[in-house]
Order: structure tokens, then C-alpha cells, then sequence
């Protein structure tokens, strides 16, 4: 029992000792809040003492018992130390004691540079540090939202369009009569040159397989219009093209080099769908094309169904943005439209543009880079809130259960997939993704949904584009006019 009293005593007393820090906030710009910290004096001692208390026990000073060296002696040869490591305690403890009782929503970790921060001889301890925060806004109404449900009926001539389509899967070539020119989609087998800058030997390839498309490849080398430069040749001709392979190229010996190819036309063949036959049904799981049709049918229903709830998606995602108005956290809107510059720069020169279209793509892509990192992170900032307000989570079930069905469509295994999602950091985003869609499909059971047909839906969208065209040519006269009724108030205002 006196033990007992001995500690709630010795609790109560270590409360009434608990020294307050004083904390300031200030806001610092969009979604930035400044947070002004003075550790008083008392504190600064109490830590310093607890420090000197630890190290006291276990330090070991030659002429003195572990543990029995005075304290000016620890000053003395362990002073610098001991001051470095209060200051790191003392900053920490107060970032994050501040933080939370001022209950500030912050994106990540503030970033102090301690170095600059000395730790006063006497006197109290001030420094200031500035933190990122969620954007503070308030959510439409999420009731009732008029969502357009486009409905699709599957149609006989789709039905033949999926049917050839897969005659051609299953087709063969065939060599193209003696005399017949290349035509778009044929193959060409060619004896092929390419010469690469640089290397004095052409490297030959004989008798190789060329496909004739727009972004088509001969050999290893990407040939941008390939269907233009082959399409009329026949057996015999010989064509040669120029190609800039981009820097960023698979294959290092190619890499942003100039490569001459010069093609010799020997074969042409074309492909020549299969017939609908049994042997060609059982490929497809069926026993006669009747059940196939039917198979096509409920194939195209269940597409056409994931297009309409796409589109349903895509509305609510419209309306979420549209009907929300918050700053953004301008350094994480730079670093997040950074991002999406470099892929997307990536994959155009992985397209070996010509220099001119390179160039002309590289613009459009820094004149919108900005405008979808904005629309993303707002999007995510929306759908964070809605989850929140709704208690929306992604179980690990769930987690589970999609990636074993995206894993068996790659054939590959669900346990090995997820250890490269852990292991290159995307499976956070991937639980992110899976919130979201749940989010959506909330919202779209609340939704006031109308059914339109596709000719409505499309009508629809054509007023929409015209709309956005003419608010798009409007937007620099009125910017014009803004600007000159405000240099037209300042010259007033100056005279």
C-alpha cells in the first residue's frame, strides 16, 4: 500500500514538473502552415539532466566506479555530445508534440535543418519550421448526383466485327501473287541493310519477317510511317528510310544514333483469315458457330456494360471536381507534375519522333503537365475526404483477391506478384486505386442515374466539346480585356 502512494506521488509529481512548450501557428501560403516553437529554459535543463543521468550509469572514467563519475567531469569529456543529442531530443519531442496539439493534418514530415538550430547556453530554445497540410474544403452534395447511364444493345454488326476479328487470330499467311503490291497490314519477308552511325560494318539480315504498320519495326530498329514507305512495292523493289533512334532506347548500340535502312522486297504474303469450320470452333471452346456468336454476344454485353459503368465513373469524377473549390500544395503539385513530364517524355522518345514533332509533342506536354498533376492530386485530396466520411477501407482480403485475379490473367503467381508490388513500392498505390473505385461505387449508388442511348449520350457530348471549344477560343480575349481594364484602373489611379 505505501508502495502504491510512493508512485501516485511520485506520478503526480512528475505531472506538476511537465514543462509546456509555447507553440505559434501561422499560415505560410496554400495548404503551408508555420509553426513558431520556444522551449523554455526549464525544460532545456530537465532534458540536459536526463541525458546526464542516462550516461552517468553506464560511463566509465578512468580513477572512477561505472557509474561514479562526477558530473563535471561527464561535462568535460562528453559535453559536445551530450548537447547534440538534447537539442535532436528536445526538436523532435516538440515537432511532434506540436503537431498534434494543434491537430494539424500534415502530408509529410517537416524538414528541419538542425544544424542551423544551436542550443542556447542559457535561456530559452526558439526555432520555427513549416509544414504542408491537407487542403480544408467542404464536400458537395454527394445525394442525388445526375449521373447520364448509357445503354447499349449488342448489334449484329458487332458480332461480325468481333467474328473476323478472330478469323484473323486464327488465319494464316499466304504469298501474295507474282506482281501484287504490298498492301497495309501484310508482311514482308526482305533482305535487310542497316548501317548505324559510327559503326563502319553494315549489319546484314536475310530473309527476315517485317510487318507493315505505322510504328513498325525492321530488324530491332523502330521505323516511324514503315506502312507509308512499303505499301505499293512489289518483289524486287528496294526501299531505304533514315532513322534517329532516340536516346533512351533497349538496345544500347543503336542509342540515339542515326541508322540508314535499306529494305530488298522478296516475298509478300497476306493474311488470310481461317475458315469457320469445327476444328476452329473447338479452338474457341465451342462445339458450331451458333454457341460462338453467343459466346461473342455475352462477351461484347459484359465489355459494353464495364464502357457504361466507365463513363458513369468518369461523370462522378467530373462532378467531385468541378463542385469543389482548395489550394493545392504548390511544391507537391511541382514534384507531382515533375513526374508526369518524365514518363511522358519517356515513352515520345521511345517513339523516335521526327526532331520537329518531338519537339511540338515536348510542349504540349509541359503546357498540361501542370494541369493534370493539379487534377490528380485533387481527385485524390476529394476521394481521401469521401472515404474518410463514409468509412471506407480496402481489406486485406480485398488486396488479396484482386491481385490473384490480375495475377492469373498474366499467369503468373498472386504471392510472387505481390512481393514485386511490395518490393518496387506500387502496391500502396494499387490499395489506393481500390479505395477510390469503392468511393466511386458509393457515389453511384447514391446517384440519380437516367438511362440515355448512345445517340443521346453522343449528342450530348458534341454540345460539350463545342461548349469547351468556344470557352477555349473565348479565354484569351477576356484575359486580354482583364488585363487591359487593369492597366486602364492603374492609370487612373495614378493620375
Amino acid at each position: 500500500m505505501a508502495k502504491e502512494k510512493k508512485a501516485s506521488k511520485e506520478k503526480d509529481a512528475s505531472k506538476e514538473e511537465e514543462i509546456k512548450n509555447i507553440v505559434t501557428v501561422e499560415e505560410a501560403g496554400p495548404c503551408k502552415k508555420k509553426l513558431i516553437v520556444e522551449i523554455p529554459e526549464q525544460a532545456i535543463l530537465k532534458a540536459t539532466d536526463e541525458q546526464y543521468r542516462t550516461l552517468g550509469k553506464d560511463a566509465e572514467v578512468p580513477g572512477f566506479r561505472k557509474g561514479r563519475a562526477p558530473r563535471r567531469l561527464l561535462e568535460k569529456r562528453f559535453g559536445k555530445e551530450i548537447s547534440q543529442q538534447t537539442k535532436l531530443k528536445l526538436l523532435a519531442d516538440a515537432c511532434d508534440a506540436a503537431i498534434k496539439e494543434n491537430k494539424i493534418d500534415i502530408l509529410r514530415d517537416p524538414d528541419i535543418d538542425h544544424e542551423k538550430i544551436k542550443l542556447p547556453e542559457t535561456g530559452a530554445l526558439k526555432f520555427e519550421f513549416e509544414v504542408e497540410v491537407r487542403p480544408d474544403f467542404d464536400l458537395p452534395e454527394l445525394e442525388n448526383i445526375p449521373v447520364n447511364k448509357t445503354t447499349f444493345e449488342v448489334t449484329d454488326e458487332q458480332v461480325a466485327s468481333e467474328m473476323n476479328q478472330l478469323k484473323k487470330y486464327s488465319g494464316v499467311w499466304a504469298p501474295r501473287k507474282k506482281g501484287e503490291e504490298v498492301e497495309d497490314n501484310d508482311q514482308v519477308i526482305a533482305d535487310v541493310l542497316i548501317k548505324v552511325e559510327g559503326v563502319e560494318e553494315a549489319e546484314k539480315l536475310d530473309n527476315t519477317e517485317i510487318f507493315v504498320r505505322s510504328g513498325g519495326f525492321v530488324g530491332s530498329i523502330p521505323v516511324e510511317n514503315l506502312d507509308k514507305l512499303l505499301i505499293g512495292t512489289k518483289s524486287g523493289d528496294v526501299k531505304e528510310t533514315s532513322v534517329d533512334v532516340p536516346a533512351t532506347f533497349y538496345k544500347e548500340e543503336y542509342r540515339g544514333k542515326k541508322v540508314d535502312v535499306k529494305i530488298e522486297v522478296q516475298d509478300i504474303k497476306w493474311l488470310k483469315p481461317a475458315e469457320i469450320n469445327e476444328a476452329f470452333c473447338k479452338n474457341f471452346g465451342v462445339q458450331n458457330e451458333a454457341e460462338l456468336k453467343e459466346k461473342i454476344v455475352e462477351s461484347l454485353t459484359a465489355r459494353l456494360e464495364q464502357n457504361s459503368k466507365d463513363e458513369m465513373s468518369e461523370q462522378i469524377y467530373k462532378y467531385m471536381l468541378e463542385n469543389t473549390s482548395f489550394e493545392l500544395p504548390t511544391s507537391i503539385v511541382a514534384e507531382q507534375a515533375q513526374s508526369i513530364m518524365q514518363r511522358q517524355y519517356t515513352t515520345i522518345l521511345q517513339k523516335g519522333l521526327p526532331a520537329e514533332q518531338l519537339k511540338e509533342e515536348i510542349e504540349k506536354i509541359q503546357s498540361t503537365s501542370e494541369e493534370q498533376a493539379k487534377e490528380q492530386l485533387k481527385t485524390f485530396f476529394v476521394l481521401s475526404k469521401i472515404a474518410e466520411k463514409f468509412e471506407i477501407a480496402v481489406t486485406e482480403e480485398e488486396i488479396n483477391g484482386n491481385i490473384a485475379q490480375i495475377a492469373i490473367r498474366r499467369g503468373q503467381r498472386p504471392e510472387k506478384m505481390k512481393e514485386d508490388m511490395l518490393r518496387d513500392g506500387s502496391l500502396a498505390q494499387f490499395s489506393m486505386q481500390l479505395r477510390e473505385a469503392k468511393c466511386i461505387d458509393k457515389l453511384l449508388e447514391k446517384a440519380k442515374i437516367t438511362e440515355v442511348t448512345p445517340e443521346q449520350a453522343s449528342k450530348k457530348a458534341d454540345k460539350k466539346k463545342t461548349k469547351a471549344k468556344d470557352e477555349a477560343e473565348e479565354a484569351p480575349k477576356k484575359a486580354a480585356a482583364k488585363k487591359t481594364a487593369k492597366k486602364t484602373t492603374k492609370k487612373k489611379t495614378d493620375e
